[in-house]
């Protein structure tokens, strides 16, 4: 392979690297320290796009998203049932890594 057609690969290449709507990657991104991650102001950005999609924090095993939990109805079960969401709430939290489980 001469010169010029090692040129025209790797413009080939990078043009069709750069040309592309989303990169995939398949090995493990690592981010070094002090380095941030920036997002646009205006539209915002999602993380997961699918309801099923799974994600984690701080090494924990990834998680769907927690099913909508039932707001109490008041009467003289409210505060049984104001615990329950709060626990259902923490669950969620510790399932995804937010929280430390107990």
């Amino acid at each position: 392979m001469n010169e010029e057609q090692v040129r025209k690969l790797i413009q080939d290449e990078l043009s069709r690297f750069f040309g592309i709507d989303k990169y995939t990657f398949q090995k493990n991104i690592q981010i070094f320290d002090a380095r941030n991650i920036q997002l646009g102001r205006t539209t915002g950005t999602k993380i997961g796009t699918e309801p099923d999609q799974k994600v984690a924090f701080y090494g924990e095993v990834p998680v769907v998203r927690a099913s909508h939990i039932a707001d109490p109805t008041g009467g003289a079960t409210e505060d049984v049932q104001a615990r329950a969401v709060i626990n259902t709430l923490l669950i969620a939290l510790e399932n995804f890594g937010i929280l430390k489980k107990s």
